[in-house]
């Protein structure tokens, strides 16, 4: 049997899942270099792929609120592409009854959420003891794409950034000085409240690196997430551009990260982003656990606690007090936000020395 001529792609929902999936995707593009390959995400995730390389084409589920009606005609558009093979990254019983019902003759997944029926080709994650064994979403799925002989080694995710969004970012920060760093600092976070540090604290941490290294600060998140950043602007002493209503959007946000000298930020999307594009990160967190989203990117710092409550992956603190984060105090952001700043800037001063 020969390779497949369309094949069908179910990306995660998170932010960050998508970007933690991308070295997949590019061994799916390049074991299927023939194949028509189409991406089915939610329309939000969009940009996170756009110009990646990834796929042929991309479509979108329909919104969560339709009714019958709308999910007939999601499923013909579905079927009418004729996809032979379909692959789920996402764990839910909802994409696996979708790629039944699309017609696609093979469809490989894990067996999760009690859909193992829906599978043709089904794969089973670690456990021990009953529960799952903690491993990187990078292995998670790389062995989805290696079960259809890809070669997935590559585990480092990538990602695209287009004209378009480039030019964007430029028109939104036409006024940064060029010679001075770039710290941006992302406050929010999607999960929930247990994972957000407060606010305060990052324009603390804004405030002591525009006085010791010069550095103009941005504060960026969505705009439910304002108030964040109008808790950033009381607080800080120093100025910082607040980038939430409008959003910098998440096609810009790809140019902005990659032209940050540092990004601070809790454990969401756009520490990933800061992965992908080689941007210095440090990552607040509190909990989470590492070892899902663990990338080993060398200039990353992971900055945590050791409680006894660590991690509990709850969305909100179930003992009431978030000292996971209430506990975690600015010295110890900023020794690892400094430290990661000075080498920026000491091997942008060498390469500017070395271009002379």
């Amino acid at each position: 049997m020969g390779d497949p001529a369309r094949i069908l792609v179910l990306l995660p929902n998170w932010v960050g899942d998508v970007v933690l999936a991308t070295p997949a995707l590019a061994a799916l593009r390049r074991r299927f270099a023939e194949s028509r390959i189409c991406l089915l995400l939610r329309s939000y995730v969009a940009d996170v792929v756009a110009d990646g390389g990834f796929a042929d084409e991309v479509l979108t589920w329909p919104p969560d609120r339709t009714g019958p009606a709308g999910w007939l005609r999601f499923i013909r558009r579905l079927r009418a592409h004729r996809f032979d093979l379909a692959l789920l990254l996402p764990n839910s019983f909802r994409s696996a009854l979708a790629v039944r019902l699309s017609g696609a003759r093979r469809r490989v997944g894990y067996v999760r959420d009690a859909r193992g029926w829906l599978l043709t080709d089904r794969l089973r994650p670690p456990r021990s003891g009953g529960r799952r064994v903690v491993e990187s979403m990078l292995d998670y799925y790389g062995r989805l794409v290696e079960a259809l002989e890809c070669d997935a080694s590559d585990r480092r995710p990538r990602l695209g950034i287009g004209p378009a969004d480039e030019a964007a970012c430029a028109r939104r920060f036409a006024s940064l000085d060029q010679e001075r760093p770039l710290v941006v600092l992302n406050p929010g976070g999607a999960f929930g409240t247990a994972k957000l540090w407060p606010a305060e604290r990052f324009a603390a941490i804004g405030d002591a690196l525009a006085g010791e290294f010069n550095a103009q600060i941005i504060a960026s998140g969505t705009p439910k997430e304002r108030a964040l950043g109008e808790a950033i602007a009381r607080a800080a002493q120093r100025p910082v551009m607040l980038c939430f209503e409008p959003p910098v959007g998440l096609g810009p946000l790809k140019a902005l990260i990659r032209r940050a000298d540092l990004l601070v930020t809790n454990d969401t999307g756009p520490r990933h982003y800061a992965i992908a594009l080689g941007t210095p990160v440090v990552t607040i967190f509190g909990p989470t656990d590492p070892g899902w989203t663990e990338t080993r990117f060398h200039l990353e710092r992971k900055v945590m606690l050791a409680l006894d409550c660590q991690p509990c992956q709850k969305k909100r603190c179930p003992l009431g007090h978030t000292n996971c984060m209430m506990q975690l105090d600015v010295e110890r952001v900023l020794v690892a936000a400094r430290a990661l700043l000075a080498e920026r800037l000491a091997g942008r001063r060498a390469a500017a020395e070395a271009a002379r």
